[in-house]
């Protein structure tokens, strides 16, 4: 299965850090494309002036959430089919983040996951624990809870990113054991078509050993995508 390494900027990102976004496509080779598939999920409001440019066929674009809906009176919001317009393939939904500082719950995610089918988009659809449920032993149950119910039943693209919210923007990172157990639970629980990414403080530094993990097909990476050497470091590995 080709690896797939996403870059997530967050709420970061100018129209001068869009210079960082070119010079990763400068640096990528056909060698690497041979072996990964490269996505860099920038702000909403830097995705069309990103689609503008000449990244040479060798970084896609995607948007870091959706409505459910094609259209409406939902202020703010931004639907799949927007994204599309705009340039986007893909489009990762139910980011811990989100879940969190805006409440979704697992139905939301799947019905987003949905309108990303719908128009066309390959859904990421996140899952994770906290530190207190992996302590409190429900580390499993609280992310198969969340495949269940968070991915989407209608038939498209799609990759589960499993990202330990204790490991995000924390500098932690779960063992290789702990990533080699989830992931092999997810396999089990999706099948064998899904990617399955890992993410939580992927670095240049560690990015080879975890992607020799079993079951990871890739990385959702957050801040060290801002940096083109850095993300194409993880790339290279």
């Amino acid at each position: 299965m080709k690896r797939l390494i996403a870059g997530n900027w967050k709420m970061n990102g100018l129209k001068a850090d869009l210079a960082q976004l070119e010079a990763l496509a400068g640096k990528v080779t056909q060698a690497d494309l041979d072996g990964a598939d490269v996505l860099i999920c920038p702000p909403a409001t830097l995705l069309g002036a990103a689609s503008a440019l000449d990244l040479g066929g060798n970084v896609s674009l995607g948007g870091q959430d959706c409505h459910a809906g094609e259209n409406g009176a939902h202020t703010g919001d931004v639907s799949a089919e927007m994204l599309v317009e705009a340039g986007a393939t893909a489009v990762i939904v139910g980011h811990s983040e989100r879940r969190a500082d805006h409440g979704e719950s697992d139905a939301i995610v799947k019905a987003k996951a949905e309108a990303a089918h719908r128009a066309g988009l390959l859904a990421i659809v996140c899952v994770g624990e906290t530190k207190d449920q992996r302590e409190a032993g429900e580390a499993v149950d609280v992310v198969l809870g969340q495949v269940e119910n968070s991915m989407p039943s209608t038939k498209g693209k799609v990759a589960v990113a499993y990202e330990p919210v204790w490991a995000i923007g924390t500098g932690l990172t779960a063992s290789v054991n702990d990533i080699e157990e989830m992931h092999g639970v997810l396999r089990n629980a999706v099948g064998e078509g899904a990617r399955l990414l890992y993410g939580g403080s992927v670095k240049p530094g560690n990015a080879g050993e975890i992607l020799s993990t079993a079951n990871v097909n890739g990385a959702l990476v957050g801040g060290a995508s801002l940096k083109a050497d850095d993300f194409y470091g993880i790339i290279t590995a």
